[in-house]
């Protein structure tokens, strides 16, 4: 099948390749092999980081890349990206409240805000958006959101009425939220809660006590953030504590729901939507989606797991790839995936794996080629 259709649906390799490179890698190899094929390019995410290059790459999508000038996760000036279809907008939070924001090891687990995420939604709204996609992922913010409210017309105040400071810990202090200052076109406005993880708001599984290592937080440090959200979650709408996505990044979710009116829905789900996939779908033999790490996380609706599960509905075979592969076959079959290539496979070393990535995506494109389209 020389003359095969290849649909390239993969996300980035998070440290190593952007879902964008990892789809040109992976074309170079194919076509070196078999010439004659039709590959189309549809890069994806699941609402973390990447989510407005893989929408605005998506050629036939019709995203227009923005940008805007918002607060980061400390309060400094930075030039986030967000992307805009007529009246849709996609805004990913980690452009303006991601780790990736931060200097290079400095953390702020306590003080970091998501006040930046707040101002995208309103560039957003100032562009004329009526739809709101809000990925969320990456975060380095565990405030529960009060930074995105507060940008958007909140106030968080103290027992005697005074507007909290920036941050989770300042939650300490919470007594009430006041939100009859939200922007007013909010009413007029759907917002989706793209992302990947279900999480609560609060306690052993929650924003911090999971997520909050990974931000810089002490074991001290998650207390006092938990009970922090606690405190968030009592003045807005305790029973959405335990919705799905109340707990990612960082709480955000949790504000979102709470404020927002947010709906959830699983990241991949919507960006898979937005993008098209299904249209191009229909033209595709084989589809190639991938991670950088096959394992008990995909197995809970990442990018791989949304797209084997559309094209196995419609009877297109799927390969996976990957950094490194820590399921069993039994699991890729559950999912869907025919085959799976590891690049750990090729090159052992994780180090060096991770620095030629794109080298070993390109053989790996080859190997599809030969194997799969012959």
């Amino acid at each position: 099948m020389t003359d095969a259709h290849v649909l390239i649906a993969a996300d980035k390799f998070k440290g190593s390749l952007t879902a964008v490179e990892v789809a040109d890698h992976l074309t170079a190899g194919i076509r070196r092999a078999a010439p004659g094929a039709t590959v189309t390019a549809l890069p994806v995410a699941d609402g973390g980081d990447g989510t407005v290059d893989a929408v605005v790459s998506a050629r036939n999508a019709g995203f227009e890349r923005r940008t805007a000038r918002v607060a980061g996760p400390l309060g400094e000036p930075v030039t986030a990206a967000w992307a805009l279809r007529g009246d849709t907008a996609v805004v990913e939070m980690a452009e303006a409240s991601g780790l990736r924001r931060l200097p290079p090891g400095r953390y702020a687990p306590l003080t970091a805000t998501t006040y930046g995420t707040g101002e995208l939604l309103r560039a957003a709204l100032d562009a004329g958006a009526r739809t709101v996609v809000l990925g969320v992922g990456g975060s380095a913010t565990t405030d529960g959101g009060a930074g995105m409210l507060a940008a958007l017309g909140a106030r968080f105040l103290d027992a005697s009425g005074r507007p909290l400071g920036p941050g989770g810990a300042a939650l300490a202090a919470l007594d009430r939220v006041d939100l009859s200052g939200l922007d007013e076109r909010l009413a007029r406005t759907s917002v989706v809660l793209a992302c990947d993880v279900d999480n609560p708001l609060t306690g052993p599984s929650g924003a911090a006590a999971v997520y909050g290592p990974q931000k810089g937080a002490s074991p001290g440090d998650i207390a006092v953030l938990d009970a922090a959200l606690g405190r968030i979650a009592r003045a807005l709408d305790p029973a959405l504590a335990d919705a799905p996505g109340a707990g990612a990044a960082g709480g955000l979710g949790y504000g979102a729901l709470a404020g927002l009116g947010a709906v959830f829905r699983p990241g991949i789900e919507v960006l898979l939507d937005v993008v098209g996939f299904a249209e191009a779908l229909e033209r595709a033999d084989v589809v190639i989606t991938g991670e950088g790490s096959l394992d008990e996380q995909t197995l809970r609706g990442k990018a791989v797991a949304g797209v084997a599960a559309v094209a196995r509905g419609r009877g297109v075979r799927v390969v996976a790839v990957c950094g490194r592969l820590g399921l069993e076959w039994e699991d890729l079959v559950a999912l869907g995936v025919g085959r799976a290539y590891a690049l750990s496979e090729l090159e052992p070393d994780p180090e060096r794996c991770m620095a030629e990535a794109g080298a070993l995506l390109e053989r790996v494109g080859e190997r599809i080629a030969r194997e799969c389209l012959g």
